[in-house]
């Protein structure tokens, strides 16, 4: 390693609080911004420490010390990705930040250069542009890669809770469930139902399903198949399957497709369908305690 390097290195490290004092001072008002200069105390404190962090690491690429220099990077990334995407501070705010934490970095490199000019060398300015923009070039991609790993996490994670709740099996008895679908089903959110319903049902073991369809808006051929398909694997588990509620059309649109409803109970209403199952469920159970009464008499 050249000594200029190490000279650079230790520069910028103890020039570290300054740089951040500078690019602190760039912050204008952004409204609801971690960046905006009136975030608060707390804010700053954040940003001065990252930043701390942000100068130690770019410095480390100057050292002939690769794995120093990945280390920092990862602790960089992990921290910063984490603290933006808990904030929901977009993409571009943090790419503006890094731009300006450069253009301060580089005055203090220019600093330095004057400061020794006398040793300096073409090669050493050109050697250190390359570092030092190769060191913002890896955070930059090391932090986008991070944080896009965290949003999508949590993006898949409120997709997951919009599909259960737009998905509920409501018990109303130990062994009758209700599914109340509303409102339009396009392919992803009946990919969803055929995903959650069967597991919702067996951890509620629910044993009879009631699929209402009468606040279905639109439905079409992909949807039909779809909501068959949940029937089929009900039947598999051992569940039986209602349907109610369903329209003229969505009857045509399961014809044309040669789907067999046949094994599917079908009712014009929920409340007509439950009134008969739970009736028959009733007469079930008066018949047999009919029959234990007769034994006992015996």
């Amino acid at each position: 390693m050249d000594k200029l390097d190490k000279k650079l290195h230790d520069y910028l490290v103890e020039q570290s609080n300054a740089i951040s004092d500078q690019w602190l001072a760039l912050r204008e008002t952004q409204a609801g911004s971690i960046y905006s200069a009136k975030a608060g105390e707390a804010a700053e404190t954040l940003l001065r420490k990252q930043n701390r962090l942000t100068n130690l690491t770019v410095a480390s690429k100057l050292l002939a010390e690769p794995e120093q220099f990945e280390q920092k990077k990862e602790e960089w990334a992990s921290e910063v990705a984490e603290s933006r995407a808990s904030t929901n501070t977009p993409i571009y705010e943090v790419m503006d930040a890094l731009r300006k934490v450069k253009i301060i970095y580089w005055r203090f490199v220019e600093q330095f250069i004057d400061l020794h000019s006398e040793e300096m060398k073409p090669q050493h300015a050109l050697k250190w542009c390359a570092l030092i923009n190769e060191a913002f070039d890896e955070l930059i991609t090391r932090f986008a890669e991070i944080y896009y790993r965290l949003v999508n996490n949590r993006l898949s994670a409120q997709e997951l809770l919009i599909v259960e709740l737009s998905a509920p099996v409501i018990p109303i008895t130990p062994t009758i469930g209700v599914l109340p679908l509303i409102g339009e089903i396009d392919a992803t959110r009946a990919q969803a139902l055929f995903d959650v319903v069967p597991q919702r049902c067996a951890e509620t073991g629910v044993a009879h399903l009631f699929i209402d369809l009468s606040g279905v808006t639109t439905i079409d051929t992909l949807v039909a198949q779809q909501i068959h398909q949940i029937t089929q694997v009900l039947r598999l588990l051992g569940i039986q399957s209602t349907i109610s509620g369903m329209r003229p059309e969505i009857v045509q649109t399961a014809i044309q497709l040669g789907l067999d409803f046949s094994d599917v109970q079908t009712f014009g209403t929920l409340q007509l369908g439950l009134k008969k199952v739970l009736q028959s469920q009733s007469g079930k159970l008066l018949t047999e305690t009919e029959s234990e009464t007769l034994v006992l008499e015996k």
